[in-house]
C-alpha cells in the first residue's frame, strides 16, 4: 500500500469537513473520489498534501507516518499536488516553469526529465521561450501538470483537471492522466466533477458525501450506487 488515511477529521474555522474519512491506494493505481458538492473532495487532498492538517487521525506514505509533516517536506517524500485550474508562474516562461518544477531534483537528471515532459505535452515543445501568461487555458493545465511531474512524485494529486476546459480538452486531459499512469507507473488520485470521466480513467473509486465516504469500489459498482442513491433520494 502506497497511501493510506486513517480516521481522518478535518475542516475550517473549527467547522469539520471531514468525518473519521478512511482511504487508501495502492501503487501504480488510478483512483478517483467523487460526490457532490461540499462533501469534502477537495479537503481530502489538502490534508494529503500538508496544505491542511487533520485535527484527528493518521497519514501513511510508504510506510511512514507523515501525519505531522510539512507540505514542501511532502512533495520531496514524493507527493505531487495539482491544484484546481493549474498554477504556473505567468511572468516566466514555459522552460523557466518547468525549472521550477525541477528545483529539487538532481542535476544529471535534470535534462531527461525536461525531455520526458515535453514528450509527454508536444503542444509545449516549440513555445519553451514562451511567456506562460500568454498559453491558451488547455496549454496553462498541461504545462500546471509538466511542472508538478517534474519534481518525479510517486503520487498525484489531481484537483479537477478539467475543470474550465472544453469538452475536447477534457478528454485530451483524462488521456495524458492515463498515460502518465502506464508510462511512469505514478499512482494517481483524481478529484473530478465529470463522473463520467472519471469513473472511465480509475480503477477504483470512492463516493463521498458530507465528508464520509458512502460506498467504495470498482468504476461499474459506483455507477450502480450512484443510480439507485438517485432513485431513492
Amino acid at each position: 500500500m502506497l497511501l493510506e488515511l486513517k480516521n481522518i477529521h478535518a475542516g475550517y474555522n473549527g467547522r469539520e469537513i471531514l468525518r473519521g474519512l478512511p482511504l487508501n491506494i495502492n501503487a501504480g493505481e488510478i483512483v478517483c473520489i467523487i460526490g457532490p458538492n461540499g462533501a469534502g473532495k477537495s479537503t481530502v487532498l489538502k490534508v494529503i498534501s500538508g496544505f491542511l492538517y487533520p485535527k484527528k487521525g493518521d497519514i501513511i506514505f510508504k510506510n511512514k507516518d507523515i501525519t505531522a509533516m510539512e507540505s514542501y517536506k511532502r512533495m520531496a517524500h514524493g507527493i505531487g499536488y495539482f491544484l484546481q485550474g493549474g498554477e504556473v508562474f505567468n511572468d516566466m516562461s514555459i522552460y523557466e516553469n518547468l525549472e521550477m518544477g525541477g528545483a529539487n531534483i538532481k542535476k544529471s537528471v535534470f535534462k531527461e526529465t525536461v525531455e520526458d515532459t515535453l514528450n509527454l505535452f508536444p503542444q509545449l515543445k516549440n513555445k519553451l521561450n514562451k511567456r506562460a501568461g500568454l498559453l491558451s487555458g488547455g496549454e496553462k493545465q498541461m504545462l500546471a501538470l509538466g511542472i508538478v511531474l517534474m519534481a518525479k512524485p510517486r503520487l498525484l494529486l489531481l484537483d479537477e483537471p478539467s475543470a474550465g476546459l472544453a469538452p475536447g480538452l477534457v478528454k485530451v486531459i483524462m488521456e495524458k492522466i492515463v498515460e502518465i499512469n502506464r508510462s511512469y507507473g505514478t499512482a494517481i488520485l483524481l478529484v473530478e466533477q465529470k463522473i463520467g470521466q472519471a469513473l472511465k480513467v480509475a480503477s477504483r473509486g470512492y463516493l463521498l458525501k458530507n465528508g464520509e465516504v458512502v460506498f467504495e469500489g470498482l468504476p461499474e459498482d459506483i455507477r450502480r450506487a450512484i443510480t439507485k442513491r438517485a432513485v431513492h433520494a
